[in-house]
């Protein structure tokens, strides 16, 4: 599924060969990973490349169970935003943005472009993410998208070697 969606201040497109050290140098920051639960520290362009190939896989199969998009800004990967596990009415969205661009809008604009395509171009009916407790800039970046918080689910996550709760925020149609 190569999408591309567009608006004023960036675009919402696949990942593609080249991206690999832009994606590696941008995501490469202990507080964006230390909020994800699967990307790893250090991230290196080894990392970049398997993602980009897996994300170009699965973006040619007409099922996709994830779809990727690169938030480009200026041709650079300033974050991503994506649909993981999705099966049937269902997915869960996830993301990241690199420093320099938080706090101005972006990621609340990038959910809520993936939440319409995801509602109206993939049919899905619930949409959902987990945010960890201490990332209140996540669930800010949910409720101004429509999401609502439905739940703790307590040491739902497991991240190295430490278990943490997960708060449930969702939408649906």
């Amino acid at each position: 599924m190569l999408i591309t969606l567009k608006n004023k201040s960036f675009t919402l497109r696949p990942f593609r060969k080249g991206d690999e050290i832009s994606l590696a140098r941008n995501i490469n920051d202990k507080l964006i990973i230390r909020n994800t639960l699967a990307i790893p520290h250090p991230y290196t362009l080894k990392n970049a490349k398997d993602w980009i190939i897996k994300s170009l896989k699965e973006a040619k199969k007409k099922k996709p169970q994830m779809v990727n998009f690169v938030i480009d800004i200026n041709n650079e990967v300033a974050g991503s935003v994506s649909f993981n596990k999705i099966k049937e009415h269902k997915a869960e969205v996830g993301y990241w943005l690199t420093r320099k661009y938080w706090n101005k809008g972006i990621m609340t604009k990038a959910v809520k472009m993936i939440t319409q395509f995801g509602f109206k171009k993939l049919g899905l009916k619930r949409i959902y993410a987990f945010v960890f407790p201490f990332n209140g800039a996540s669930m800010k970046v949910l409720k101004k998208s429509g999401y609502k918080f439905e739940g703790i689910l307590k040491k739902n996550a497991k991240k190295g070697k430490k278990f943490f709760d997960d708060y449930l925020f969702a939408k649906t149609i």
